[in-house]
């Protein structure tokens, strides 16, 4: 497996900033974790996707409705992912461990497997974010060619017209294969995925009965073939394509750096862990309140890598905070200020990315 090592001998900019970040908490008697905006989101989440699925399957509604219906139930649960999930398997959900572990199995729920999950974004992508050759959330060649160090095949040329369509399947391929896959080679890329309990195996198996059950198996006998494929179709279109775009605007945009690491290479990086999190991450749209609430702070992402242990709530304060203190220190804090201008960057960059090294 190969290694990175950072050079954080001389790390100085990360201890600054904690201690900036520590005393905005305790000056203002907050907690870390999450408050009712996170309490209220999951109230109206979690019911909301329950009355959209029964909705599609109890009542008579035109065939147009019914198509509407599974786009919004497909963006809710892309809403319970980034807002609800994301910061409950970051463990910042709650300050009590076992409501975080609860609220991870809502990952389960929308098909995905929380242990998995966890090895491949919590420790993989956090650790060596944007390092080819470790980093899987960006290995995705040879289907789109994200950084300059991965292989040129030359369908790629048109990477930038074909990407989105991928990005709609990119649920149905993570919760059909990629998760069947990691599981039996116990590999998440090229890293060996930690043992799994036999709770685990029970939890893996169980959550993807449940989900050829219910997103299958039952709206097939309700439904008939035709009409659920149609909505299966829709459903995962939108929340494949709402997961894709904000993880790659979140990292694969004009301005992020890359770094590779080849099969038996060991490499060092000459910037402290918290200088390479800022220069391979990217915010966006961070005055909207709307992208905001809907993104699960996630487009302040920069904030997220530097403290994924500090609930999305808290993002948009701290950020002020970090801006100044990488200002300070010199090193680039990237930001994209509008949703499409984020959009425009990172389909600027896999278009040259389809150019022929």
């Amino acid at each position: 497996m190969p290694r990175v090592t950072y050079n954080n001998k001389q790390a100085t900019f990360f201890p600054a900033l904690k201690k900036d970040i520590d005393a905005y908490f305790k000056e203002n008697n907050l907690k870390k974790t999450g408050n009712w905006k996170l309490f209220s989101k999951t109230v109206i989440f979690l019911p909301l996707a329950v009355c959209l699925y029964l909705m599609l399957l109890m009542l008579p509604m035109p065939g147009w409705v019914a198509i509407l219906v599974c786009a919004v139930l497909g963006l809710v649960l892309a809403l319970i992912g980034f807002n609800v999930m994301h910061d409950a398997c970051h463990g910042c959900y709650s300050s009590r461990p076992w409501v975080n572990e609860m609220l991870g199995y809502t990952l389960n729920l929308i098909g995905g497997n929380s242990f998995i999950w966890k090895q491949k974004h919590n420790i993989l992508h956090h650790t060596y974010t944007n390092v080819d050759g470790l980093d899987d959330d960006i290995a995705v060649s040879p289907f789109i060619r994200l950084c300059s160090t991965q292989r040129w095949v030359p369908i790629h040329k048109i990477q930038h017209i074909y990407a989105p369509f991928l990005y709609s399947l990119n649920t149905i391929f993570w919760m059909m294969w990629q998760d069947f896959q990691k599981y039996f080679t116990k590999k998440v890329y090229r890293s060996k995925l930690p043992v799994m309990s036999r709770k685990e195996h029970v939890i893996f198996w169980v959550s993807k009965v449940f989900y050829v059950l219910v997103y299958m198996v039952i709206p097939i006998l309700v439904l008939g073939w035709f009409k659920w494929l149609i909505g299966f179709l829709v459903l995962n279109a939108v929340m494949g394509l709402g997961t894709s775009i904000i993880f790659q605007l979140a990292h694969v945009v004009e301005e992020t750096e890359f770094s590779y690491v080849g099969i038996d290479d060991t490499i060092t990086i000459e910037n402290e862990w918290a200088v390479h999190q800022v220069k391979t991450t990217a915010d966006f749209s961070p005055g909207s309140r709307v992208i905001t609430f809907l993104a699960g702070g996630l487009n302040y992402q920069v904030e997220h890598h530097l403290f994924p242990r500090i609930s999305h709530i808290h993002y948009p304060s701290i950020s002020k905070i970090v801006k100044r203190k990488c200002e300070e220190f010199g090193i680039p804090y990237h930001i994209s200020p509008t949703f499409f201008k984020a959009v425009h960057s990172h389909f600027r960059l896999i278009k040259q990315m389809g150019t022929r090294p």
